[in-house]
């Protein structure tokens, strides 16, 4: 059973410098999709890693996006709904670009 610690954090991306304000379910940045590796179980700061969490794809269900992060640390893959106020044409110039696709 996954056990979620919500948390509202701001933050500033690692990888593009937006600065995100964060809403307790924030985990990652809205312009460019990118994540940081922080959690073991959702929301619980605990992960030593630390690594950038690469989006290496987007599928479509039920009518949302959901994007799949891989850590370029220690390669774990996590899987994360896109939020409402996520770069729309990011998701789909990302969804349309072959390399994306296939987490090259």
């Amino acid at each position: 059973m996954k056990q979620f610690a919500r948390r509202v954090e701001d933050f500033v991306c690692d990888k593009c410098g937006t600065h995100v304000q964060g809403n307790g379910y924030t985990n990652h940045c809205p312009s460019c999709l990118w994540s940081k590796h922080v959690d073991n179980k959702p929301g619980d700061r605990q992960s030593t890693c630390g690594g950038m969490m690469q989006p290496v794809a987007i599928e479509q269900k039920s009518g949302k996006f959901i994007i799949t992060h891989k850590c370029e640390k220690c390669g774990k893959i996590i899987r994360q709904h896109a939020n409402d106020n996520d770069d729309m044409d990011t998701i789909i110039n990302l969804s349309t670009n072959p390399d994306f696709i296939f987490g090259k």
